[in-house]
């Protein structure tokens, strides 16, 4: 064998993609985006079980918070790139902003969505006791009277953005309001509901909670939704003669390194399979509901689209959040 020939053939070894093997084998793992008892690890637990009876190996959940979901991010892409471990996280809006704000040196192409199952949109809500019976009142007291009318939102979150798109398109200076950023949409939840900022702009899913505490002013939508008695945003703005783009609130399901689906395309439809027949289950299904958890199958193209589409939007607006 010539020595061109012994490299050429060490190199097929080496990148070629794997044909039918016995995937898995061994455990796999899990690995959100955030700290327990969040949005993403609900979903990411309520699911491990059941993946793992599709699969037939077990499978393990742990969490790797940080930095707007920079650190799972990286850690993801320092993994094998062999299908073993899996991105379960809240990636619309935050990876976006990873890249937008965060320094992150990875791009949204080193992803590969599997699926997004879990689309929550965002609700502006003021706390019951604060007077705000309407979004144009709102914004006019955030106008007449800086620094009086106190916020919460998530780091980065398209509630965040949301507000901050609000005050430029109606002309009120940022530094009117005190916008105070938490971490996790439970931190936020507990400022409005408590009293210590007068609203906040979140996912409406999850605001469930604290609904005897709130008063919905606006849902970030094209129309009307049967969970909250609130007009979508731009009818809330009429009034104003106002109109913003509606963004795109959480989306939250699995991905892989892009790699990983390049060398193993086989374990890649394997997952994909897996996730799909999951959420086919009428008993995952019914989990899912009890526990307030979404649960559709768009599939690994539509999902990449729609993160494609997000990054867009949110790149057109990101000097807001900086």
């Amino acid at each position: 064998m010539t020595g061109t020939l012994a490299a050429l053939l060490a190199s097929l070894t080496m990148t070629a993609p794997v044909a039918a093997d016995e995937f898995p084998d061994r455990p796999m793992d899990l690995v959100v985006g955030f700290g327990t008892g969040g949005s993403a690890d609900r979903m990411t637990r309520a699911m491990s079980n059941f993946l793992s009876e599709e699969m037939g190996v077990p499978v393990r959940v742990t969490n790797r918070p940080g930095a707007g979901t920079q650190v799972s991010a990286n850690y993801i892409l320092s993994r094998p790139d062999d299908g073993y471990t899996l991105y379960a996280s809240t990636f619309a809006p935050y990876l976006t902003n990873t890249i937008l704000t965060g320094g992150a040196e990875y791009a949204i192409d080193d992803f590969s969505f599997i699926n997004f199952q879990w689309f929550d949109l965002d609700l502006i809500a003021a706390n019951k006791d604060s007077g705000f019976e309407d979004l144009p009142s709102l914004l006019e007291e955030i106008r007449d009277n800086p620094g009086q009318v106190r916020a919460s939102v998530v780091q980065g979150s398209a509630g965040h953005l949301m507000v901050r798109l609000l005050l430029e398109e109606a002309g009120i200076p940022q530094e009117n309001l005190n916008l105070v950023t938490y971490n996790s949409g439970g931190e936020a939840r507990s400022a409005v509901a408590g009293g210590q900022v007068h609203f906040t702009s979140i996912s409406a899913e999850g605001s469930e909670g604290i609904r005897e505490f709130l008063t919905p002013l606006a849902v970030i939508n094209d129309e009307r939704i049967d969970q909250w008695d609130a007009p979508p945003i731009n009818e809330a703005l009429e009034p104003m003669d106002l109109e913003v783009p509606v963004l795109q609130g959480s989306m939250r399901g699995f991905a892989v390194s892009s790699e990983m689906e390049r060398q193993y395309p086989e374990r890649f439809e394997a997952l994909s399979e897996a996730i799909q027949n999951t959420l086919a289950r009428k008993d995952v299904q019914d989990h899912l509901a009890s526990n307030d958890i979404g649960g559709v199958w768009v599939g690994p193209e539509r999902s990449n689209e729609l993160m494609r589409e997000n990054y867009e939007i949110f790149e057109q607006y990101a000097h807001l959040l900086n």
